[in-house]
């Protein structure tokens, strides 16, 4: 059970926050809990949502690799909030049910490129405390990213760093939505919702 219960939208008086919360609602199917409990300071939310905006969905590497690299973060930091939002948002963004089901086994899945395999690698040790992050991780992402999308991929794991410390934290509960989706595809590997129970 949550620690904090996140705000309804009539509970919101900013109309900009609100509007983005449609918006979720709108493409995912549900707006995460984690940014309704965020609302108590809007400038928090706000700020937020623009940095969410700005590390997934822009830029040049592909939205479906940022979503296995914070999904890969949150595999790393144990947070199981923001493994069942990222296997949610990777099936959308049309990432195999093969890779999501043998991701932590990516090294050796055939499901996976070179590049990815980098990335995955990099994620999973840099989203590690302490960061298991050396020369060698680097330069095996340097191998099939620019410095540019090098920053990207950072981004997206900096971002789980933030998300997954915040849902952890708060016992954030999860969405039926993303709770059904997380079962669906991570249940197998022995996903359980744990503190993040649906209310």
């Amino acid at each position: 059970m949550a620690y904090m219960e996140p705000l309804e939208n009539e509970d919101i008086t900013d109309d900009a926050i609100v509007e983005r919360f449609t918006y979720y609602q709108n493409t995912r199917g549900f707006t995460p809990n984690s940014i309704r409990t965020m609302a108590r300071r809007p400038n928090i939310v706000k700020a937020f949502m623009q940095l969410n905006q700005a590390v997934l969905y822009e830029g040049t590497v592909g939205e479906d690799l940022k979503m296995m690299v914070s999904l890969m973060s949150s595999f790393a930091t144990g947070c199981l909030y923001c493994q069942s939002h990222m296997a949610n948002l990777s099936h959308i963004y049309n990432v195999s049910k093969e890779k999501i089901d043998t991701m932590m086994d990516f090294e050796q899945s055939e499901h996976f490129t070179d590049a990815e395999r980098a990335a995955l690698d990099f994620a999973y040790k840099a989203a590690q405390v302490p960061n298991g992050v050396t020369q060698s991780e680097y330069d095996r992402l340097a191998i099939h990213f620019d410095e540019n999308q090098i920053v990207e991929i950072i981004a997206s794991i900096a971002l789980f760093g933030f998300l997954n410390r915040w849902n952890d934290s708060m016992a954030t509960s999860l969405e039926p939505v993303a709770n059904e989706r997380a079962f669906d595809l991570l249940g197998q590997n022995g996903w359980s919702a744990g503190k993040h129970t649906p209310a």
